[in-house]
């Protein structure tokens, strides 16, 4: 008996084993996604490029401090809390070209990115109401590739990463989100230990239990980091979600080699602009060759020469226009931003003109 239950065992592990290799035996990239990778998806995997505010893209990245994503609720409201919609939930990014949502300039006030042995992650803080979390009383949730189905929170959410070398998808990731904190992980593909370091059993225990490292706000760095210890693991013990005694978080890993930047950010001001029909729309402006592009728009390295620049290119009354004087520029409504020199000589010498009239 006894060896026939050990040779139960083994089967059944044989069997899990098999299960989860199976769950994972497709691989994309970015470009040959198909458009859904689940059934019951709501989202897609074929995003394209560029950036769309009502994009149901459900691809995520994370590849250094300013290039990481995150996944939250595609739409806004009280009932949008991630727990709520943890199956649906899209992916936000910095940067723009994936196809996804953009953060919004000034929604992160801190970030901390992590290289270790065994995974890359990202910690932090902001104003996540950006990104549709309701404010108030959402203590998060937990994003991860396996759900209470197998078919992943967000279903058919893919991650892809550049960290480890060439781009490339990312089996096991966990990422917890609140309305002001966040934390994402993704674990380097092809190590066994992969499930390990990116456990996601521990859904009620928030980032900073899963994830002990930075969350301070102020600071966008990036460090080399040991790997630290494995959430819920404590020696040769397991702690599990509901037992009598909950642990304490393991100290946070040490880290080295630390670079800091000044921000993060998408040099795309994302805004709500009222419709004709008086609800919010998103608008997206981004920078071209020649100005701007879009009915808004902000520099996350020069907001008030993009701001100046965004003012000429779409005429607005308050560009630098020429002030009330004696010459009688302003009644004319001239605006002198972004002329050329030989529209500033070409100016004076109406100006002269005006000028020698008013004195007849």
């Amino acid at each position: 008996m006894v060896i026939f239950a050990g040779s139960l065992g083994f089967f059944a592990g044989v069997t899990l084993a098999s299960l989860a290799n199976a769950q994972y035996s497709a691989t994309y990239l970015p470009s040959n996604a198909p458009p859904t990778t689940e059934k019951g998806q709501t989202g897609t995997n074929k995003c394209g490029t560029g950036s769309n505010q009502t994009s149901m893209c459900q691809n995520a990245y994370i590849n250094s401090v300013d290039d990481w994503c995150l996944w939250a609720p595609p739409t806004p409201g009280p009932g949008q809390t991630i727990g709520e919609t943890e199956q649906i939930e899209v992916s936000w990014c910095l940067k723009d070209g994936y196809g996804t949502r953009l953060i919004p300039d000034g929604a992160i006030s801190g970030a901390h990115f992590v290289i270790t042995p065994d995974f890359v992650q990202v910690t932090g803080v902001g104003d996540l109401t950006r990104l549709n979390i309701p404010a108030g009383n959402d203590g998060g949730g937990e994003l991860d590739p396996h759900g209470a189905d197998g078919n992943g929170n967000p279903i058919g959410g893919l991650v892809f990463s550049s960290a480890f070398g060439q781009l490339e998808q990312i089996f096991e990731w966990t990422n917890f989100m609140a309305n002001d904190q966040f934390c994402f992980r993704a674990c380097k593909p092809g190590s066994d230990m992969a499930p390990t370091w990116c456990q996601h059993i521990y859904d009620e225990m928030g980032c900073e239990w899963n994830m002990p490292a930075n969350y301070a706000p102020g600071v966008f760095e990036v460090c080399q980091g040991d790997s630290g210890e494995p959430m819920g693991v404590y020696g040769a013990s397991t702690f599990h979600q509901g037992d009598a005694a909950t642990p304490a978080a393991h100290p946070r890993p040490s880290s080295s080699q630390c670079t800091t930047i000044t921000s993060v950010g998408n040099n795309v001001l994302v805004t709500s602009l009222p419709s004709s029909s008086g609800s919010s729309t998103a608008s997206v402006a981004s920078p071209t060759s020649s100005g701007i592009r879009g009915s808004t728009i902000s520099s996350a390295a020069g907001r008030a020469s993009a701001s100046s620049a965004a003012s000429s290119a779409t005429s607005s009354p308050t560009a630098t226009a020429a002030s009330a004087n004696s010459n009688g520029a302003s009644s004319m409504g001239v605006s002198v931003a972004g002329l050329s020199a030989s529209g500033m000589i070409a100016l004076c010498v109406l100006c002269t003109v005006l000028g020698s009239m008013l004195a007849l």
